[in-house]
């Protein structure tokens, strides 16, 4: 059975999430008619999912150096997204990603790379004062539910994330409830001593904890509206974290 630490746990299993696999080889595709490029890129309301079996090259700008390879698979199995930020020079789309850290980005040609291009209609809101997250479409308010944040010694760090997988909790021990999102961020103030992951994730609890800051960092939901965000909510999602 897989088995899988992120920071929300309330125990620490000592799991360390692998690495991410990358290919040695990368070969980008020819140029794509510019019609079939999505502008949508200048607005970021789009995902750019790896084409299967191909890798796509992150550079530190355009035509810049490579920083990264990513291949068609997360860590976890799930297929890989990129998300676009909405800064755009040309043909070149700036990225997030989980290799990345929180705040870097990284460009990717999207005239070139061997992406798909899919468009984004929802968004994931999280008000850390309010202890709440919202689902949006296309900025109308779909759905309200409370969660757990981290606590004051480990808080949820803000910021823009999005996310990468989807998954059974049951796959990865009792304490993650019934369902996992994987997100893109990383926990920067982890326990002293702890030995999983850095990963942050919207997942279950075996008490009920939403409403409360009591995490190592993750946003901890009822199984209702987890399994509600695992139906409704695909990869590529962007989760914004606000103080």
């Amino acid at each position: 059975m897989k088995r899988l630490a992120f920071v929300g746990l309330l125990v620490a299993l000592g799991i360390s999430i692998g690495a991410l696999l990358l290919r040695s080889e990368d070969v980008e595709e020819k140029p794509r008619p510019k019609s079939t490029v999505a502008k949508k890129v200048i607005r970021g309301d789009i995902n750019l999912r790896v084409a299967k079996g191909r890798q796509v090259l992150l550079r530190a700008g355009p035509d810049g150096e490579i920083v990264g390879r990513v291949g068609d698979t997360t860590e976890f199995g799930s297929p890989e997204v990129l998300s676009p930020t909405g800064r755009r020079r040309g043909s070149w789309a700036a990225v997030r990603h989980t290799s990345l850290g929180n705040s870097q980005v990284a460009w990717v040609n999207t005239e070139r790379a061997p992406v798909v291009i899919r468009p984004r209609r929802l968004q994931l809101e999280v008000d850390l004062s309010r202890r709440e997250l919202v689902l949006l479409q296309n900025g109308v308010r779909k759905r309200r539910m409370s969660v757990a944040i981290g606590a004051p010694a480990t808080p949820t760090p803000p910021g823009e994330y999005y996310v990468t997988d989807k998954l059974p909790g049951a796959d990865f021990g009792p304490y993650y409830g019934c369902c996992i999102l994987a997100l893109s961020g990383h926990q920067p103030n982890l326990p002293q001593g702890w030995s999983g992951g850095d990963r942050l994730a919207i997942h279950g609890s075996p008490t009920p904890t939403w409403g409360q800051n009591v995490s190592n960092g993750c946003l901890h939901a009822r199984e209702a509206d987890l399994r509600y965000l695992l139906k409704t909510v695909p990869l590529g999602t962007v989760v914004s974290v606000h103080p």
